[in-house]
């Protein structure tokens, strides 16, 4: 009868020490341990789609759940209720991108409540005047006020044709937030 209790025992130990060597095992080769190395291709990625990181977006949904981390099992940390809000993403993990708003804010979100539409918001205290043509000597054809959210079309040097509230003009790029100081798009 002890024969058999210290062979059962003897064996649960080996178990345990086979299961710790291969978690220690596991746990280097993530973290890229001593003597481990990844090829160029191989290395573990927070980017997903392959596409331009950073990047900005905008929310696709009325109602966009902010969690601490890439899946439903994390924590909201806040929700935003405004589509079309720019947010800019700066990582991707699987079918969750961690976006930041133009607070700085940081959190994550699922790919399905994003759009690729290019949205923007209006900075300053006093506004921005939407012109005619791309040129500060053009026509005023209306001001939008600081927080108003934008669809912009075409960005090329320091001027972005944008539309908002049935206007459509062009707009100074530093008084917008949702694009990039060099990005040139149509």
């Amino acid at each position: 009868m002890i024969c058999i209790a210290e062979r059962v025992f003897s064996l649960s130990i080996m178990m345990i020490c086979f299961r710790v060597l291969i978690l220690a095992l596991g746990l280097a080769v993530f973290a890229g341990g001593p003597g481990m190395s990844f090829a160029k291709d191989e290395e573990p990625s927070f980017n997903s789609t392959g596409l331009a990181l950073p990047r900005f977006v905008s929310l696709a949904a009325e109602e966009a759940h902010v969690r601490a981390g890439p899946a439903t099992r994390y924590p909201i940390k806040w929700i935003y209720k405004k589509r079309g809000l720019p947010v800019e993403i700066v990582q991707e993990f699987d079918v969750w991108r961690k976006v930041r708003d133009r607070d700085g804010d940081e959190g994550w979100l699922h790919k399905s409540l994003l759009s690729s539409r290019r949205n923007v918001i209006v900075l300053g205290e006093e506004g921005v005047a939407i012109r005619s043509q791309d040129n500060e000597n053009s026509r005023t054809i209306a001001r939008l006020q600081p927080g108003v959210i934008a669809t912009a079309s075409e960005c090329k040097k320091a001027w972005c044709k944008i539309t908002a509230g049935g206007y459509e003009g062009w707009a100074e790029r530093k008084s917008l937030w949702g694009i990039y100081a060099t990005e040139e798009f149509d």
